[in-house]
């Protein structure tokens, strides 16, 4: 498996900001308040899998006091890294969008919705910094080099 690609990111964050910003300015006069609820959700995530990254580091590079790490928990946790990277740029582009399109309206409803967007705007990028750290906590750990150690029995070419 291929670590997550920065440029898949990117621009999947992109469309996911043209494609809100389309959908918001054509249908934001007919839409309910923006709820809080998925704030918390992406939050909540991203805490969970920043602990969860912080635990498999420690597990996989043996530090004292922590149990060996299973492998197949750890492939797991590279696939909720992977997918919840993808859907915090998603989210990162479409609030992104929210925000520009909340910033420019000059309506009292957007002043009141554009705190709930900036807060799906930060939580998302902060899903995304914890997903991507879960994934780079997921590696298995360079070895020193063998060949230094197993030089020392080569004949050297000199006699």
């Amino acid at each position: 498996m291929r670590p997550t690609s920065i440029s898949v990111l990117i621009v999947s964050g992109l469309a996911a900001a043209a494609l809100g910003w389309l959908l918001i300015s054509f249908s934001y006069g007919s839409l309910p308040d923006l709820p809080w609820s998925p704030v918390i959700v992406l939050v909540v995530l991203a805490i969970a899998e920043a602990l969860l990254a912080q635990n498999t580091s420690a597990r996989i590079q043996r530090k004292p006091g922590t149990l060996p790490v299973d492998p197949l928990a750890v492939a797991r946790y590279v696939a909720l890294a992977k997918a919840s990277s993808l859907v915090g740029a998603i989210s990162v582009g479409f609030s992104a969008g929210l925000v520009i399109y909340l910033a420019l309206e000059p309506t009292q409803a957007a002043h009141a919705d554009l705190p709930k967007a900036v807060g799906g705007l930060i939580s998302a990028l902060a899903l995304v910094g914890a997903a991507l750290w879960l994934e780079r906590a997921c590696r298995v750990p360079e070895k020193p080099d063998a060949k230094d150690e197993n030089d020392s029995d080569r004949p050297t070419g000199h006699r």
